[in-house]
């Protein structure tokens, strides 16, 4: 299984590929306490399984001498396409976690959705705090996830919203693609940092330093 990953100052985190679709599944994991959120069970539980089974290595020493261990507490959905969920059920019945996902994604998701998240829900993995920012465009209610590392740089999860090279697909729809462009401006580029990484739902990552200046370009084309 190859893996990606990150070291921050309170949280770990962790990467797979899945699928010949090229899906990315994020797992993060809280140093100070081994509480787990996995961004994405898109594909292949086995994998997801290691991945989680990995991530227990994350915690830090002083922790685990007390014998506590690392728990999955919550599955993220970032947005309601079939690619992103096909181990979500797997993933839910093996580890009992509960789920969360937009609130207008929610209902077309088969598994259910015990949190509905909105533009400006927060997220807290023990101390790990992740804001959520809502993307409208490639799907009603898709959502970006923003962990803030004290020592720098942040990292944020697209999902299918913002891709190296331009925002996710919105099948040729103006409405739709005005929609999302207005949004990544607004809600990601304007207000976050250059080094801000960029971990999207599919391929290589990048940072919004990368992107900020192919937005007019992206306005122009209108995809």
């Amino acid at each position: 299984m190859d893996s990606t990953t990150w070291t921050l100052a309170d949280a770990v985190i962790r990467h797979i590929s899945v699928s010949d679709m090229d899906n990315n599944v994020y797992l993060i994991t809280c140093r100070r306490t081994g509480e787990q959120l996995l961004i994405d069970a898109a594909d292949d539980y086995p994998a997801i399984a290691a991945l989680l089974t990995a991530g227990a290595q994350d915690v830090d020493d002083d922790v685990t001498a007390t014998g506590a261990r690392a728990s999955l507490a919550l599955v993220v959905t970032t947005h309601s396409h079939w690619d992103h969920v096909r181990a979500l059920a797997a993933v839910v019945a093996a580890t009992g976690a509960p789920t969360a996902a937009g609130r207008k994604d929610a209902p077309a998701i088969e598994v259910p959705t015990d949190t509905l998240l909105d533009d400006g829900s927060v997220l807290d993995l023990d101390g790990v705090r992740l804001d959520v920012i809502g993307l409208r465009g490639h799907t009603p209610g898709s959502v970006a996830l923003l962990l803030r590392d004290p020592d720098g740089p942040d990292h944020l999860f697209t999902g299918d919203s913002l891709f190296p090279g331009g925002v996710g697909n919105t099948q040729h729809d103006a409405k739709r693609f005005s929609q999302l462009y207005a949004d990544v401006v607004a809600r990601v580029f304007d207000p976050l940092d250059d080094d801000t990484i960029v971990h999207p739902g599919h391929g290589a990552g990048t940072t919004l330093g990368a992107e900020r200046p192919s937005l007019g370009e992206w306005r122009e084309r209108g995809w």
